[in-house]
């Protein structure tokens, strides 16, 4: 993947553990959309393929019950968004879609709606729920939602 002015550039060397679509006001906020689209991988299956790294910044998360910072990773020339990690954890980094390389970003499609409760009215979601996409008004538990290789995945990590 990489930033839009391609200072940055990144690989991921496994499949994406799961892919959210994030309705949240934060991610609302912060992409300037009515959604984001982030798949969760792993930090040690990340790795910046540029000379040039990330800016690294503190996001006041509105969706934290302890009103945690996030840390958001941008490109210092472009300000485009790469990834982030959503809690203390560092071992899991939650990578934009939209920075993915085309043939990636194409493909990827979302494993689980989240935050649904505050999406914008004109998302539909029924058509995703025919299709077996999991949708949740707030966050869910993993168990439900990752598959079992996900699950194994991440225990290694604990």
């Amino acid at each position: 993947g990489h930033c839009t002015c391609k200072t940055i550039t990144f690989s991921i060397q496994a499949p994406p553990l799961i892919t959210h679509c994030c309705h949240c006001t934060s991610c609302q906020r912060e992409s300037g959309s009515a959604f984001a689209i982030n798949c969760v991988v792993e930090t040690y299956n990340f790795t910046i393929t540029s000379p040039a790294s990330p800016v690294i910044i503190g996001v006041p998360s509105l969706s934290s019950p302890t009103g945690d910072k996030h840390l958001v990773a941008h490109c210092a020339k472009c300000f485009t968004a790469l990834y982030a990690h959503y809690s203390a954890n560092k071992s899991l980094m939650f990578v934009k879609v939209g920075a993915l390389d085309d043939d990636s970003r194409t493909r990827m499609r979302p494993d689980v709606h989240i935050f649904t409760s505050t999406k914008v009215e004109w998302v539909d979601l029924r058509r995703e729920e025919e299709n077996g996409v999991k949708v949740y008004e707030e966050y869910y538990r993993r168990e439900e939602v990752w598959s079992e290789e996900s699950l194994r995945r991440r225990e290694v990590l604990l």
